[in-house]
């Protein structure tokens, strides 16, 4: 792995707002060549840097307005288990994320959905994984910042 200098950051920061740019328009973005700058995305993409690129839907738009945080707790913590919860998760569609935590709450999960209807469909999907002894659902009332974007300016 290379260590990122001002050229990598400058265009993975300028991927971030806009992944569609084009080589020509992103090197004029970034101070470097149109060769050069191809050779850097690549060599970023090849090193993991660049995961993948992707459209951000508008969820409101689409019919999936409401976000809702799942605290899940269980008394299970072997490896074989979360294996199978795992998978079982990362089955349910409307999982956006899902992290294993440190603290009061093992699991917390952010999932997307239609309205309480269709959150309480997807709860009744949770609870089925498995050896579960608590889960807490907290609705997001507003949402006031989002982005994709990493601070990579924190890194200079």
């Amino acid at each position: 792995m290379h260590s990122l200098d001002k050229y990598d950051c400058a265009i993975l920061a300028a991927l971030q707002i806009d992944g569609t740019l084009s080589v020509a328009a992103l090197s004029e973005k970034v101070g470097l060549s149109s060769t050069p700058c191809w050779k850097r995305i690549k060599r970023l993409e090849d090193e993991g840097y660049i995961e993948r690129r992707v459209a951000i839907v508008n969820r409101r738009k689409v019919g999936l307005p409401v976000t809702v945080y799942v605290s899940v707790r269980t008394g299970q913590h072997d490896a074989k288990w979360l294996d199978r919860f795992a998978a079982a998760v990362m089955a349910l569609p409307e999982v956006q994320e899902f992290h294993r935590m440190s603290g009061d709450v093992d699991y917390l999960l952010k999932v997307v959905t239609t309205d309480i209807d269709g959150y309480d469909a997807f709860y009744k999907r949770l609870i089925k994984v498995g050896q579960l002894t608590g889960v807490s659902s907290a609705f997001s009332m507003e949402q006031i910042k989002f982005t994709t974007a990493l601070p990579l300016d924190l890194l200079q």
